[in-house]
C-alpha cells in the first residue's frame, strides 16, 4: 500500500442533491422535467424555422445544438452522457460521419485533462494539495481574510495564464484550491462545532469559478498566453500587413487585465459572498495542521517532482518564444515534440515510476487510484469540441457571426469591433476559444475591410473575445475542469458567466478604445 491511502471525495452535484432544502430539490425536479421535454421540442422549432441561407446539414445541427444546450442547462440526464447524445445525433441525422463526430473525443486537449487529473489525483492522495494549501494560508498578507485568499488564489492564476494556457494554469491551481476549500471548512466546522459538507459552500462555488476565469482572462496578457492571441495576430500580419511585437501587445492588454481581474473579484466576491469574512484563529490552526502533516512523505515528494517536471515543460514554450519568437525553428520543434498534452502525460506517467516503496513494488499512485478521477469531464469536452468542429465544417458558425453582425448594424470601426468582441464571446460559448478565433477573426478583418475601417481593433477585438466564453462547463478547459470538482451546480456557472461575458465585454470595448490609439493600433 502506499503510504496514504486517505483520499477525499469530490462529489459531483447530482450526488449532493440529497443535501438541497425541499424548496431546491422541487426547482431541481421542475427544472429537469421541464428541460427533457424542451430540449427535443427546442430541436423541432430551430428545424421548423426556415433558414435559406445554410446548408440542410447545418440546418439540422442547429437544431441538434439547441437540443443539447437546453438539456446541459436542465440536466434531465448526466451533462457527460448529453455530450454524447450530441455526437450520437450527428450521425443518425448524417450531419457527420461516426469517425468525424467522435474523432474529438481524442482530442490533445482530452489527455491534457487526462494527465492533469491524475496528478491531481496523485497531490490528494498524498495530501500534497493540503500541505500547499497551508502554505498559501499562512503567507503573512493574506491573513485569516476569507476574500484576501480568494483574491491571492486568482491573482496567482492570471498570471501563471499569461505564459502558459488558460487550461496548463487550471490545471496547476486546482488542486490547491480544492485543499483550500477543504481546509476552510474544516476550520469552520471547528468553530461551529458542526461538520461543513464543503461542497454545499458558497465559497467554494466562488474559490472553483475564481481559477477558471482568472486563467482564461488571464491569457489575454500576452502574445503566448492562450492559442487566440497567436492567430489574431498571424491573421493580422497576413491580411491587415500590421505587425504586432510581443511587448506592444502588452502595453495594452495588461492594464485591461488588471481591470478585468479586479471586476471578476467583484463578481465572484459578491455572488458567492464568503459564509464568514473572517476566521479568528485561523493562524494557529493551520500552525496545528502543519504540524500534524509531519515532515515530508516518500508520496508527496514524488507527487511534487512529477508536477514540477510537468509545469517546467508547459512553462518552456513561452520562454522559447520570448528568446527566439513563436515561428523560430526551436520554438516550433519543441512545440512540435512536447506539446501541452504530451507534457501532462509525462508528469501523469512519472507517478506510475516512481516508487515509495521498491521492496513492495509500490509506487506513487496505482492504476486502481487513478481510474478514480472524473471521467465525464472528459466526454463533456470531447462532445463540446466534436459538436464545434461541425459547426465550421457545416458553416453553421459563419453564418451565425454574419448574422449576429447584420443585425447590430455596425459600420463604424469602435462599432464593428464592439459587435466583434460580443459576436466572438458568443460563439466561444459553443465552442473552444481556439475556433471561434479562427472563424470570427477573418469574418472581421472582411467585414472592416469592406466597410472601409481600419481592421486592426476588430481584429483584436474578437481575439480577446474568443478568451470570454465563462456560461457553460463546454466553453472553455478550464470551466469543464472545475465544474469536475462537483462544487459548481450549472445555473450557477450560468450566472456567474453572464455577468462576467457582459460586463468583461464591455470593459474589452472600452480598454481597446482608449488603449489602442496610445500604443499606435488605432
Amino acid at each position: 500500500m502506499v503510504e496514504k491511502e486517505e483520499r477525499r471525495t469530490y462529489k459531483t452535484f447530482a450526488e449532493v442533491k440529497e443535501t438541497l432544502s425541499p424548496q431546491e430539490e422541487r426547482f431541481e425536479r421542475w427544472r429537469n422535467t421541464l428541460g427533457l421535454f424542451l430540449g427535443p421540442l427546442a430541436a423541432i422549432i430551430l428545424w421548423l424555422i426556415p433558414m435559406p441561407t445554410i446548408s440542410y446539414k447545418a440546418h439540422v445541427l442547429a437544431g441538434i445544438i439547441g437540443w443539447i444546450v437546453v438539456w446541459w442547462i436542465t440536466e434531465p440526464i448526466p451533462i457527460p452522457i448529453s455530450a454524447l447524445l450530441g455526437a450520437v445525433l450527428c450521425v443518425i441525422f448524417d450531419v457527420a460521419s461516426a469517425k468525424v463526430a467522435f474523432a474529438p473525443f481524442a482530442d490533445p486537449t482530452i489527455y491534457l485533462f487526462l494527465g492533469s487529473f491524475i496528478l491531481a489525483e496523485a497531490m490528494a492522495i498524498h495530501g500534497l494539495d493540503k500541505r500547499f494549501a497551508y502554505g498559501i494560508m499562512s503567507i503573512g498578507w493574506v491573513g485569516n481574510s476569507t476574500a484576501k485568499i480568494l483574491f491571492a488564489y486568482g491573482a496567482i492564476a492570471a498570471f501563471i495564464s499569461m505564459w502558459i494556457s488558460n487550461t496548463a494554469a487550471t490545471a496547476m491551481m486546482y488542486p490547491i484550491g480544492l485543499g483550500i476549500i477543504y481546509a476552510m471548512a474544516d476550520i469552520i466546522s471547528e468553530k461551529i462545532g458542526k461538520d461543513i459538507d464543503p461542497t454545499r459552500l458558497r465559497y467554494a462555488t466562488g474559490m472553483m469559478l475564481m481559477v477558471a476565469y482568472a486563467a482564461s482572462a488571464g491569457g489575454i496578457g500576452t502574445p503566448v498566453g492562450t492559442p487566440p492571441n497567436l492567430i489574431g495576430i498571424a491573421m493580422i500580419e497576413r491580411f491587415c500587413k500590421v505587425k504586432i511585437p510581443f511587448f506592444q501587445w502588452m502595453l495594452f492588454a495588461i492594464p485591461i487585465l488588471i481591470l478585468m481581474f479586479i471586476l471578476l473579484f467583484a463578481i465572484m466576491y459578491f455572488l458567492h459572498k464568503p459564509e464568514i469574512t473572517h476566521v479568528k484563529g485561523s493562524h494557529e490552526y493551520v500552525k496545528r495542521e502543519k504540524e500534524k502533516l509531519g515532515g515530508w512523505t516518500r508520496g508527496q515528494k514524488n507527487a511534487l517532482f512529477a508536477f514540477l517536471v510537468t509545469v517546467v515543460l508547459w512553462i518552456i514554450p513561452g520562454f522559447l518564444a520570448i528568446i527566439y519568437g513563436t515561428t523560430a525553428p526551436p520554438s516550433k520543434f519543441y512545440s512540435d515534440r512536447i506539446p501541452e498534452a504530451v507534457a501532462a502525460l509525462i508528469g501523469a506517467g512519472l507517478l506510475f515510476i516512481l516508487p515509495v516503496n521498491w521492496k513492495e513494488r509500490e509506487f506513487t499512485i496505482s492504476w486502481k487510484q487513478a481510474t478514480k478521477i472524473d471521467w465525464g469531464t472528459l466526454l463533456l469536452f470531447g462532445g463540446g469540441i466534436s459538436l464545434g468542429n461541425l459547426m465550421f465544417d457545416t458553416k453553421l458558425a459563419e453564418a451565425v457571426g454574419k448574422g449576429l453582425l447584420t443585425l447590430s448594424g455596425a459600420t463604424s470601426v469602435w462599432g464593428i469591433t464592439f459587435a466583434a468582441i460580443f459576436i466572438s464571446i458568443l460563439v466561444s460559448e459553443a465552442t473552444s476559444n481556439t475556433a471561434s478565433a479562427n472563424m470570427v477573426v477573418p469574418v472581421m478583418i472582411s467585414l472592416s475591410i469592406a466597410a472601409g475601417v481600419n481592421p486592426v481593433p476588430p481584429a483584436i477585438g474578437a481575439t480577446l473575445g474568443a478568451s470570454w466564453g465563462f456560461m457553460l462547463p463546454v466553453s472553455t478547459p478550464p470551466n469543464a475542469i472545475v465544474y469536475g470538482s462537483g462544487m459548481i451546480p450549472i445555473t450557477k456557472m450560468i450566472r456567474a458567466g453572464i455577468w462576467f461575458d457582459i460586463l468583461g465585454g464591455l470593459l474589452l470595448w472600452v480598454g481597446l478604445r482608449v488603449l489602442l490609439p496610445i500604443v499606435g493600433l488605432a
